[in-house]
């Protein structure tokens, strides 16, 4: 399993965890949007909700996560596959780039990326609808299960690291962690909603979460820069008479 991958993802999600407050936020609010008022005054009362819908959701990533790697590892075996592989991996990293520039507010470029899945969620919007208001924690893990196919630019990216893992074990971990960064926010946002709400939508705050994720992303591409060429043959061409 490839450490730095799943590092890689883990810190997207907790630096792209702002655009999750936008996307997510509103439902993780409304998880514990039925209980009685003296247990929403509490959070320890809200925190089977939240962390049931959470885990629903990385679920969903997880099984999305090992799709993407066992179609990696295809893709690789009709080539060179250490190759194939480095060439993916330049790839997550220039989508990671982008979701930074994309947190940042200075780019839109995964708008159009986020089109893609929503054939898909026309067919789960509705069903994940009729849990809302959540009663109970096995309603907010199904909510959470659904909610994860939502179309998500910053999900698909890291759907496109995943991809490089070569395995369907490695794509599910790197999804897994990368939902794993996204908790703190989201799990803040049972109890602390709004607060939470506008610290993620402060300007300096978005804008440097960004970049630490296009730093993030160019390392990336640089480190399989690098190591493409280590690998054997990679000067052949040059080589050649």
């Amino acid at each position: 399993m490839n450490g730095w991958l799943v590092a890689s993802a883990l810190l997207m999600g907790l630096f792209g965890s702002s655009h999750c407050v936008v996307m997510c936020g509103g439902v993780v609010a409304m998880t514990c949007s039925a209980l009685p008022a003296s247990r929403r005054a509490r959070p320890l009362a809200q925190l089977p909700y939240v962390l049931a819908y959470n885990a629903g959701r990385i679920a969903s990533y997880a099984v999305a996560g090992a799709a993407a790697g066992a179609l990696g590892a295809r893709l690789a075996s009709f080539g060179l596959v250490e190759h194939a592989q480095l060439g993916l991996r330049v790839a997550a990293g220039a989508a990671m780039v982008l979701v930074g520039l994309y947190v940042a507010g200075l780019a839109r470029a995964l708008r159009w990326i986020e089109r893609i899945g929503e054939p898909v969620w026309r067919r789960v919007a509705p069903v994940a609808r009729r849990l809302v208001p959540v009663r109970s924690p096995a309603a907010a893990l199904a909510l959470g299960l659904l909610w994860g196919w939502m179309p998500c630019g910053l999900v698909y990216a890291a759907l496109g690291g995943a991809v490089t893992s070569g395995s369907a074990v490695g794509g599910a971990a790197a999804m897994a962690a990368f939902g794993a960064g996204t908790l703190p926010t989201l799990v803040a946002m049972g109890s602390a909603a709004s607060a939470v709400a506008r610290a993620a939508r402060v300007g300096w705050v978005r804008v440097a979460a960004g970049f630490v994720l296009v730093a993030l992303g160019c390392v990336q591409v640089t480190h399989a820069g690098m190591a493409w060429d280590r690998a054997p043959g990679a000067h052949a061409c040059c080589t050649h008479r």
